[in-house]
């Protein structure tokens, strides 16, 4: 992943995936699942935007496009 956004974007939603869990593993869970449920959705949140700039970045799009140009059309054939 070459792009500094992708990088960022994924960072940010394996924090927001952490927090989560923390928060659904925690004592206070049953009482307050209010902090849960937000931490749910900065988490989702985190997730669609990744794959949303995921979709459409240059770099991933080019890294796909010159695999395919070579008759790369699986990750087994490029190790091989």
């Amino acid at each position: 992943m070459d792009c500094s956004v992708c990088w960022t974007l994924k960072r940010t939603y394996e924090s927001a995936a952490s927090e989560y869990m923390e928060a659904r593993s925690s004592a206070w869970f049953r009482m307050c699942m209010d902090v849960a449920a937000r931490k749910n959705v900065e988490m989702e949140r985190a997730r669609y935007e990744f794959e949303e700039h995921h979709r459409v970045c240059v770099s991933d799009v080019m890294a796909v496009a010159l695999l395919s140009k070579r008759g790369v059309t699986n990750l087994k054939q490029l190790v091989a």
